[in-house]
């Protein structure tokens, strides 16, 4: 049997249920991975702490906020799919979220196409773990809001562009060969999360509602760190949040 057949329909040994007591708090959730956006977001509106996740490093504070007369929650995630999969599990249970709107940066294999839009998954690679143990093997999963999601930006007038990424967990191991294969699969982008999140929200009947921005550029055999790490980084971060808001209020 190939590693890649993790998957098994049998029950689970360990749930989110085995550590937290569920509450319902709200349906909808915004999700970043950018320690520096989310401290900057909290300061810009009033968030109040309502629940914590835990992990063998620290709580991950579940907090929320009033948008437009709803309640909204917003957590920031860990890197990677495995663990940001399993935390969005446990926000999930914890909570009652249903809908996640998740935001980040990612890497452009097609800068020509990619350049000063706004990308949207509509399939991922899965060249990470995580979701082999929550739905049966193949190459992509499909992410399934993703003409929604491309929909209520462009008719907000934000230049977007829909395509497929690549999901890996080896930042360090993103090799030429890859890059190359995965874009002539028609992959435009590549990042760790999306096939990890899409697989939970499948597994767990949720919603995922995912967009990115490109920091950085892998093409020609070269890597061009575009905006990685800088105020502008940041800046597209916060401004990728008031895209989330807009979605939010539209789903």
């Amino acid at each position: 049997m190939s590693i890649i057949d993790s998957y098994d329909e049998s029950e689970a040994l360990i749930n989110p249920s085995s550590f937290y007591k569920p509450m319902k708090i709200a349906k909808k959730c915004i999700v970043t991975f950018s320690g520096k956006a989310f401290r900057a977001i909290q300061k810009r509106i009033k968030c109040t702490r309502e629940a914590e996740a835990g992990t063998a490093n620290g709580a991950i504070p579940i907090y929320s906020f009033i948008h437009n007369g709803v309640k909204i929650l917003i957590y920031l995630s860990p890197i990677g799919s495995a663990i940001a999969g399993t935390v969005m599990d446990e926000v999930n249970y914890i909570t009652g979220a249903t809908d996640f709107i998740v935001f980040g940066s990612c890497g452009s294999l097609q800068h020509d196409i990619t350049k000063g839009k706004v990308i949207v998954p509509n399939q991922a690679y899965r060249d990470e773990g995580f979701s082999y143990h929550l739905a049966p093997p193949a190459d992509f999963i499909d992410v399934v809001n993703a003409r929604k999601v491309s929909k209520i930006l462009h008719d907000s007038g934000i230049p977007t562009i829909m395509g497929k990424t690549w999901t890996t967990d080896a930042i360090y191991r993103e090799t030429v060969n890859n890059c190359n294969k995965r874009r002539a699969e028609g992959c435009i982008s590549v990042e760790m999360e999306c096939a990890g999140l899409q697989a939970i929200c499948d597994y767990r009947k949720l919603n995922l509602y995912m967009f990115l921005f490109e920091g950085d550029i892998l093409e020609s055999g070269n890597w061009n760190n575009l905006i990685l790490g800088s105020e502008k980084e940041h800046e597209a971060q916060l401004a990728m949040f008031d895209l989330a808001l807009i979605v939010v209020s539209q789903i």
